[in-house]
């Protein structure tokens, strides 16, 4: 025991100077620090949230808008409407704007170019509302409807709706042997970066 003790402590020490001769790799520069504020913390997830759904809603063919994992669930061309349905009827409430079209109207959609315009448009109706929130703006009580809100709520919820589903979407494209947006980004080469 002793022995090994000795030879163990022995093996420590030469690693130790032969690290100590071995100069270092230098480090790679450090990242500079960023401020994130919350406004443009929210802007950069309704941007990765909005890419998601629109990029599965395009990738998806039309012939599997019909598809239902289970007959109990929403079909893939419903899921697409009813994300478009709620994004829409969120910022349209947040602007004080009528929502311009009957509730359940575009789940009901069935033609995948019909529901990809609905995903365009929610995807347009919202950009304005995250794209000129400010912090003070987002946490400033507003009148939506009968109640009193920051609109921070409303956004955060829209986000998170929205990120609910298109897990839906991943799953239903893993099914029919797509790789979705998300993951299809994720595993693309890297271009190296320019210094």
């Amino acid at each position: 025991m002793t022995r090994f003790c000795l030879a163990s402590a022995a093996l420590l020490v030469a690693a130790a100077s032969v690290n100590a001769q071995t100069p270092a790799p230098a480090a790679a520069p450090a990242a500079q620090p960023q401020t994130v504020t919350l406004s443009a913390g929210l802007k950069r997830s309704w941007d990765g949230i909005k890419r998601n759904v629109s990029e599965a809603a395009e990738k998806m063919p039309e012939a599997n808008y019909s598809f239902k994992p289970t007959p109990e669930v929403r079909s893939f061309g419903e899921l697409v409407g009813h994300i478009a349905e709620s994004q829409h009827a969120t910022c349209a409430r947040l602007k004080g704007e009528q929502i311009p079209f009957e509730r359940g109207s575009i789940e009901k959609k069935t033609a995948k170019a019909d529901l990809v315009k609905a995903m365009q448009d929610s995807i347009a109706a919202c950009d304005g509302v995250y794209g000129t929130a400010t912090d003070e703006s987002l946490i400033k009580l507003t009148k939506v409807g009968q109640n009193e809100l920051a609109p921070v709520n409303a956004l955060w919820g829209n986000i998170s709706h929205s990120n609910e589903h298109y897990g839906n979407l991943v799953t239903y494209m893993r099914l029919k042997g797509l790789v979705p947006p998300s993951t299809e980004r994720a595993q693309a080469p890297r271009k190296p970066s320019q210094n």
